[in-house]
C-alpha cells in the first residue's frame, strides 16, 4: 500500500514528458540536412533541363523536426503537411518548375509558395536525380521484375572529373623558343591549368605543355598559340570526356536470370506496384504467352529513355502514342502504369533509407493523400 506522502505519475504526464524529452533531440539545421541529402544521391545526378533542391526557403536559420515525403506536392497534400506541422517537404515532383513572374493567390502553385512561407515550411525536390541514382527510384522498379542484372541505359557522367575544364591542348617547345614566355601567357589565361614535361621527339629533347581549359579559355589559347606558326602547327586540341559513373544514369536495361511469360511479368509489376490494372500493347507477333527475357525500364514518362532500346519489354509511367506504335511494330511489348504508378512506391523505400543515413535524428513521414490524378472507372 502506498504511502500518502508517495503519488503516482499519471499516464499523460509522462507520455508529454516522454515526447518533450524525444523533440528536444529530433531536429538537424536545415543547411545540414540539405547536405547530407546531397551525400544520399547528389543532385549533379540530376538531368540539365530539371529544376531540383531547394526551391522554398523560409528565412534563417530553419530548423526541421519532421521531414515529409510526397510524390507530388498538391493543395490537398499542403493541408496534411500543415496538418502534421512538418518542416520541411521533400517533394519528388518539382513543383515549381516553370519560372514565376509573380506569387499571388490565384493559381494553385503560387498558392503552395505562400502557404509553405507561411508556416515556415521548406521545399526540397530531387527528381531526376533519384531517378539517376543507384539506390534510386528505377532500381526500386527493377526490384519488382525478379531476380535480375540491371544497368543504366544511359549512364551519368562524373560531374567534375578529370578536371572542371572539357578540352586538353597539347604542344611541344623546342630549346629555339622562350620556355618562360609560352608559360607565362597560357598561366595568364583564366580557367586554364598547365602542366610541363620534358620529352624526346625527333631525337631532340623538348618540353611539352599540355593545359586542360573550358570552351572560352581554348579560344583565348589557340588565338595565342596562333601568333606562332610553328607552335601552333604541334598543337593537338582533345575534347575531354568525363568518366562514367557505375550504376547511376537513367533508365535501366533489365536482364532477367530466367525467362518468364508476358502474363507471368504482369502479374509481377501489378503485385509490385500494388495495382489491379496496366495498360499493355503487344508487339507484333506477340501473345500473352511469348517469353520476356529483357526489360527496359524508365520510372514516370519513358519515351525518350527507351526509344531504340532493343528489349522484349518496355516498362514505363506513360508514352506517346506513336513511340507506342514504333514499339510495337518491332515486335516490342509495351505496359503503361500511369506516370506516378511507377514513382510513389519508392517514397516507402526512400523513408527508410533516409532514416538510416540521417541516423534517425529527424522524424520522417509519408503522405496519405499523395495519389495518381488518374483512376480507372
Amino acid at each position: 500500500m502506498l504511502s500518502s506522502c508517495v503519488r503516482p505519475v499519471p499516464t499523460t504526464v509522462r507520455f508529454i514528458d516522454s515526447l518533450i524529452c524525444i523533440s528536444s533531440r529530433s531536429f538537424m539545421d536545415l543547411k545540414a540536412l540539405l547536405s547530407s541529402l546531397n551525400d544520399f544521391a547528389s543532385l549533379s545526378f540530376a538531368e540539365s533541363w530539371d529544376n531540383v533542391g531547394l526551391l522554398v526557403e523560409p528565412s534563417p536559420p530553419h530548423t526541421v523536426n519532421t521531414l515529409f515525403l510526397t510524390n507530388d506536392l498538391t493543395e490537398e497534400v499542403m493541408e496534411e503537411v500543415l496538418q502534421k506541422k512538418a518542416d520541411l517537404i521533400l517533394s519528388y515532383h518539382p513543383p515549381i518548375f516553370r519560372p514565376m513572374k509573380r506569387i499571388t493567390w490565384n493559381t494553385w502553385k503560387e498558392r503552395l509558395v505562400i502557404r509553405a512561407l507561411e508556416n515556415r515550411v521548406a521545399i526540397y525536390s530531387p527528381h531526376t536525380a533519384y531517378d539517376a541514382a543507384p539506390q534510386g527510384v528505377n532500381n526500386w522498379l527493377a526490384k519488382g521484375l525478379g531476380d535480375c542484372t540491371s544497368r543504366p541505359i544511359h549512364p551519368s557522367k562524373a560531374p567534375n572529373y578529370p578536371t572542371k575544364g572539357n578540352h586538353q591542348v597539347e604542344f611541344s617547345i623546342d630549346h629555339s623558343q622562350d620556355l618562360d614566355k609560352v608559360m607565362s601567357a597560357v598561366k595568364g589565361i583564366e580557367d586554364v591549368s598547365v602542366t610541363s614535361f620534358s620529352a624526346r621527339i625527333d631525337d631532340e629533347e623538348q618540353t611539352r605543355i599540355s593545359l586542360n581549359c573550358t570552351q572560352k579559355a581554348l579560344m583565348q589559347v589557340v588565338d595565342f598559340l596562333s601568333q606562332n606558326k610553328q607552335l601552333y602547327q604541334k598543337t593537338e586540341i582533345l575534347s575531354l570526356e568525363k568518366p562514367l559513373l557505375q550504376h547511376t544514369g537513367m533508365g535501366r536495361l533489365c536482364t532477367l536470370d530466367e525467362s518468364v511469360s508476358l502474363a507471368t511479368m504482369i502479374d509481377r509489376i501489378k503485385r509490385h506496384l500494388k495495382l489491379s490494372y496496366i495498360r499493355l500493347a503487344l508487339g507484333v507477333g506477340r501473345t500473352l504467352e511469348s517469353q520476356v527475357k529483357v526489360v527496359a525500364l524508365c520510372a514516370g514518362s519513358g519515351s525518350s529513355v527507351l526509344q531504340g532500346v532493343e528489349a522484349d519489354l518496355y516498362f514505363t509511367g506513360e508514352m506517346s502514342h506513336h513511340d507506342i506504335l514504333d514499339a510495337a511494330s518491332q515486335g516490342i511489348n509495351v505496359i503503361l502504369c500511369e506516370h506516378s504508378n511507377t514513382e510513389r512506391g519508392f517514397l516507402s523505400d526512400l523513408r527508410d533509407m533516409l532514416g538510416s543515413h540521417l541516423e534517425n535524428k529527424i522524424n520522417i513521414i509519408l503522405s496519405e493523400t499523395d495519389r495518381d490524378p488518374l483512376q480507372v472507372v
